[in-house]
């Protein structure tokens, strides 16, 4: 009997036939490395991971990379697949995701140069910007031996109950390293004319098929946009990818920019679905299915692009860690009640990229789902929560969802607190998604909410439990002169949209002090919502015309000049995410934004701000200055129920007043509340 198309996302939710084996559906979750691949303690808990997003409805999942060898591996003790003796481990997550009715593939990534250890090997000994060590420049009987262990380590991989092997031939890991005359400046076989530089990925499919036989899933990740000077051309993708099709592949997977790349790729301020339309270019010259990637993290953008033939599969890593039942939700029509992936990277990848375990910031659950569990209650209880910004947002839901009768009170109009300012940020409107979310699950959760309401010790009594997540207030620093009226506070403008002069000062320059001048240098609505001045904006020739892609930027003009200032003596931005950071601070720089560090701050007047920088006196003839300089802690309401006798918790920022951190906002919301 033949499946009837899914009436809400057909194109999505139809199988795709690969000849020996079948997909349920058009979703690859994308690989990511979430710590839990590097030691063998961890595996439970990464079956359980995957197996989750197979009961979810994925089709097929891609794990982290594994290196196919020591050398090729990021850092010492980093995850590997070369021995028969690691198979057992990797058993328990391909048994998991089976029983669950999925399907799974092992991605082989060889750092190359992105390596972190001195064993790192390359085509050259160039070192690459983002790491210490500079590579070892592989003999010719080295770079053969490196295609046999992507073999080996495939075949290791069958015989591990996994479904496929991706092999990541993109984001200038070693495989890229080998593509392009910026990495490779042999004169041997492996270099010198495309021909030669393309010959070690055509091989490593080639032997790769050999070793696991016609039928085995094979993903290449393809750099189909390098977005590196003297990267690829377009008519060498078209040459490599039709060499791959031929050499076994079973599908090209889309691979944009590499790490080193000054193009912002999967940030939040990247517009959804951004590179499909390479996808769609490469399409039409090869004949196995192609998925598209990079910021498609809704069910709708995903129908589309397959309605509209840009690709035949889309993969969704990021969206997947957010809610793991993405494709559920989406295939019964409840789109909306989906968990939105908003891009920040900041428990993902910058989790990664400081050696920590991955999570989530908007589902703490992620990569901890053998510990963070919301089961039902068996004793429920009354449950206040004052302050419905992220932390008692999760904190109610949790606790409604357990089976608790909860409250939930602000004395705002609207849920979510100081995300609503973060939201208006150019390039941050996803985060408005987050609170869609929350809105939905106060409604089946069966949370009351109490908006316009400035709740009192008196109402909590008779409640079983108190938590207080009443958020944060501006840091008041010292500085003479800051009642004068140019003086103005983040939340003024940010919330308030308090007028400003066309000279600006802003003091402080943490996570509030960029998102203010990125606000305050944007006219109108952000490039993020317009493609086209999006790409202007960072130089991607969409005509294609350049080596790798790249053309001079167009950044459009600022709406007026600003000062940014902080007392630290280092760059300004160094605390910030590390891999959303330097977007921030090249945002900052094409609004040409001026950046001052190792500041004190003297008086204001009515001639301006009087400043030090490196001791030496300044004055900026400025209409404002915008104060960003921290925030404190709202707990007025402890004191009253305290002297009432009424036990109460403080979870948030009324804990812990730190840059507006919801991720630990939202993880402690939701962990307070699985306990109760």
């Amino acid at each position: 009997m033949t499946a009837q198309p899914n009436a809400y996302y057909p194109n999505l939710l139809k199988p795709l036939d690969l000849g020996f084996t079948e997909l349920k559906n058009r979703v690859l979750m994308g690989s990511m490395h979430t710590g839990l691949e590097d030691r063998e303690k961890k595996f439970p808990r990464l079956a359980r991971y995957f197996a989750e997003r197979a009961e979810g409805g994925v089709a097929i999942s891609v794990t982290g990379g594994f290196s196919p060898n020591l050398e090729g591996s990021f850092y010492p003790g980093a995850s590997k697949l070369s021995s028969s003796r690691e198979i057992k481990r990797h058993l328990q997550v391909t048994g998991a995701v089976h029983e669950a009715g999925g399907k799974i593939a092992l991605q082989l990534l060889h750092a190359g140069r992105y390596a972190y250890h001195p064993l790192s090997v390359a085509p050259n000994r160039i070192k690459s910007p983002i790491t210490p060590f500079a590579p070892i420049a592989l003999p010719g009987w080295g770079v053969k031996k490196q295609i046999n262990d992507f073999a080996e380590a495939a075949l290791l991989a069958q015989k591990a109950g996994y479904d496929g092997v991706e092999v990541m031939g993109s984001e200038g890991y070693f495989i890229n390293q080998f593509l392009v005359e910026h990495t490779n400046r042999r004169d041997d076989e492996w270099g010198g004319s495309f021909a030669n530089r393309m010959k070690l990925p055509v091989q490593i499919v080639q032997r790769v098929r050999e070793a696991v036989g016609p039928e085995f899933i094979i993903i290449y990740r393809l750099s189909m946009l390098d977005l590196i000077e003297n990267g690829s051309t377009w008519e060498e993708v078209v040459l490599l990818g039709k060499a791959i099709e031929q050499a076994g592949a079973t599908i090209i997977n889309t691979g944009i920019g590499w790490h080193e790349a000054r193009v912002p790729t999967i940030v939040t301020s990247v517009p959804r679905a951004a590179f499909t339309w390479v996808t769609e270019k490469f399409r039409q010259e090869v004949a196995i299915p192609v998925c598209t990637t990079n910021r498609i993290n809704d069910p709708q953008v995903a129908e589309d692009i397959l309605s509209s033939g840009q690709s035949d599969m889309v993969s969704m890593a990021r969206p997947l860690l957010a809610d793991p039942h993405f494709v559920i939700k989406a295939q019964s029509g409840r789109a909306s009640a989906i968990n939105t992936c908003i891009a920040c990277n900041q428990a993902c990848l910058d989790h990664t990229f400081e050696a920590k375990e991955a999570s989530c910031l908007v589902n703490p659950r992620a990569c901890r789902e053998t510990e963070l569990n919301y089961l039902p209650t068996a004793q429920p209880k009354n449950i206040a929560v004052v302050g419905a910004g992220p932390a008692g947002l999760a904190a109610a839901t949790v606790a409604a969802e357990r089976g608790h009768a909860v409250t939930l009170f602000d004395k705002a109009n609207c849920i979510g607190g100081q995300f609503n300012m973060a939201m208006r940020v150019p390039g941050k409107e996803e985060f408005e998604n987050t609170l869609r979310y929350f809105g939905q699950l106060i409604e089946t959760t069966g949370v009351k909410l109490e908006l316009n309401t400035e709740v009192t010790a008196a109402q909590l009594k008779g409640f079983d439990e108190v938590l207080i997540a009443t958020g944060v207030k501006p840091r008041v620093p010292n500085i003479e002169g800051l009642d004068h009226p140019s003086v103005l506070y983040y939340t003024d403008v940010l919330r308030g949209n308090a007028p400003l002069g066309n000279k600006v000062a802003v003091v402080g320059a943490g996570g509030i002090g960029f998102d203010v001048a990125e606000f305050i240098t944007h006219a109108g609505s952000s490039s993020t919502l317009n493609p086209e001045a999006w790409f202007k904006e960072w130089g991607v020739d969409r005509s294609y015309q350049t080596r790798g892609g790249l053309i001079a930027k167009e950044p459009s003009p600022p709406t007026r000049e600003v000062t940014l200032l902080q007392r630290k003596d280092e760059p300004l931005g160094k605390r910030l995410g590390k891999t959303s950071g330097w977007v921030h601070r090249a945002a900052l720089r094409d609004k040409q934004v001026r950046m001052l560090s190792h500041c004190e701050y003297f008086k204001i007047d009515d001639r301006g701000f009087h400043i030090l920088v490196d001791h030496k006196p300044q004055l900026l003839e400025v209409d404002n200055i915008i104060i960003c300089t921290g925030q404190e802690s709202l707990r007025d309401l402890m004191a009253p129920l305290e002297a009432a006798g009424i036990k109460a918790q403080l979870i948030g920022g009324a804990d812990v007043a730190a840059e507006l951190d919801a991720k630990r906002a939202i993880d402690q919301g939701s962990r307070v509340a699985a306990q109760i």
